[in-house]
């Protein structure tokens, strides 16, 4: 039986988890009988770098590439670690794949380490989410138990295991060398590069970080086949894809659809946001979480991909599309995002700690009516003094997030600082935001 090439089947997005006897019904771990089968890994490792299959975390980097860095004969353990902390704003896709698909997760994680020589997955999960927790470990016990998990796993002389670790309940546990530090059990402080984690990564071992969504798609790349996959999308967005999308839309949610949608077909289509709530005038798009640059509502009309919104300044990221429409005070959109990253910094480089702060003070004063000729200037210092400065991308994510809504949305600083006050708190009763 053949997998559809969806990462989330319909009858399962608002009922209980699809646990083992369910998913094999409908091609579950298939495509792992097909490569242990085979036992040949560079076949496996060349039908992954032909679907196009990339990082569903926000770099965008082929998954192959990424596996190919691994030591084809390691004289040691060697690991893989799943990013499953979603704590980018407006991010809820790993969350629906985790409940609702575990198997599928798992079964990605599997045929992932197989790819690489790994005996050891550690699924490094976001502290808050513990139903997430309970359904993947009756997952890993239900494949242990069927003998997809463990020693000679399948009959073969490979074995695998597969351990939750809970992240601290930080932004910066999900930053990738970060990430390595919390599996180990310490502060979530990001690592120096080089070396890489191909390198040296947890307990000193090769190790790979893949993001859930990533290894999701494994399963549907040998299962559904190559070509299928690749034909979805081009380039290196190819394959089925989960978009986020919140804020001022009739429908929000989350939406699977092939890369070749666009940004405002996901807002205005009835088939996912239906249109802008209150059907009020769009003001402004973030398309891949808070640390993706801002756009107007000119700038939507382009595929949601990596390719195309790269070419236009900004970033798919975690493809969290937060919408905002006319009623919103971009000064205070800044604010908020400010707050955000001035409590997530971890605090161990200089300039972003600092910088983080002064932002967010220096934005507190302009939307508290006490802005100052020079701040927005002063912002954009600011900014330019934290970028490339920083030992992971969080400086960068800042630089971005912030610097875009300042660059694009001036005018309204400007006016905020002349006025001294938020010509849009009329439009602002707490009511209609919660409605």
């Amino acid at each position: 039986m053949t997998m559809q090439l969806q990462l989330i089947p319909p009858q399962y997005t608002v009922q209980s988890p699809e646990m083992l006897e369910a998913y094999r019904k409908r091609g579950g771990y298939s495509a792992l009988e097909q490569v242990l089968g085979r036992n040949d890994r560079k076949w496996m490792l060349d039908e992954v770098k032909r679907s196009g299959l990339s990082g569903r975390g926000g770099a965008g980097f082929s998954a192959a590439m990424k596996w190919s860095f691994m030591p084809a004969e390691p004289s040691g353990p060697s690991y893989l670690c799943v990013n499953a902390d979603e704590s980018e704003p407006g991010t809820f896709k790993d969350r629906h794949l985790m409940e609702r698909v575990p198997h599928l997760v798992l079964e990605g994680i599997i045929l992932a380490a197989w790819a690489m020589r790994a005996e050891r997955a550690f699924i490094l999960l976001r502290y808050e989410y513990p139903n997430c927790r309970r359904i993947l470990q009756q997952a890993i016990d239900e494949a242990r138990e069927a003998g997809l998990l463990g020693q000679g796993l399948m009959g073969t002389d490979w074995s695998l295991e597969v351990v939750i670790r809970l992240g601290a309940g930080t932004y910066i546990s999900g930053e990738e060398m970060a990430l390595l530090e919390t599996v180990e059990g310490n502060r979530a402080w990001p690592r120096q590069k080089p070396p890489f984690p191909a390198q040296r990564g947890v307990f000193g071992r090769p190790t790979t970080v893949n993001n859930v969504e990533t290894l999701a798609c494994v399963p549907l790349v040998i299962a559904a086949g190559v070509d299928e996959f690749a034909a979805m999308g081009s380039g290196k967005s190819t394959g089925p894809k989960l978009y986020c999308v919140s804020g001022h839309v009739k429908r929000p949610g989350l939406y699977e659809a092939p890369m070749t949608v666009t940004l405002k077909e996901l807002i205005y289509d009835p088939r996912f946001g239906g249109g802008i709530r209150g059907d009020r005038v769009l003001k402004a798009v973030i398309p891949g979480g808070s640390s993706a640059p801002v756009l107007r509502p000119d700038e939507i009309d382009v595929p949601a991909n990596f390719e195309s919104l790269a070419k236009i300044g900004s970033m798919l990221g975690s493809a969290a599309i937060i919408v905002m429409d006319e009623t919103v005070c971009m000064v205070r959109a800044a604010q908020n995002t400010a707050h955000f990253f001035d409590h997530e910094t971890c605090g161990e480089c200089t300039p972003c700690r600092e910088g983080c702060h002064w932002m967010r003070q220096i934005l507190d004063r302009i939307e508290n009516g006490r802005g100052m000729e020079g701040d927005i200037d002063l912002m954009s210092d600011r900014l330019a003094a934290i970028e490339g400065q920083t030992i992971c991308p969080f400086g960068e994510a800042v630089t971005w997030g912030l610097g875009s809504i300042v660059e694009k949305f001036r005018d309204e600083f400007q006016e905020h600082i002349r006025l001294g006050r938020c010509k849009y708190e009329a439009w602002q009763p707490a009511k209609e935001q919660m409605a």
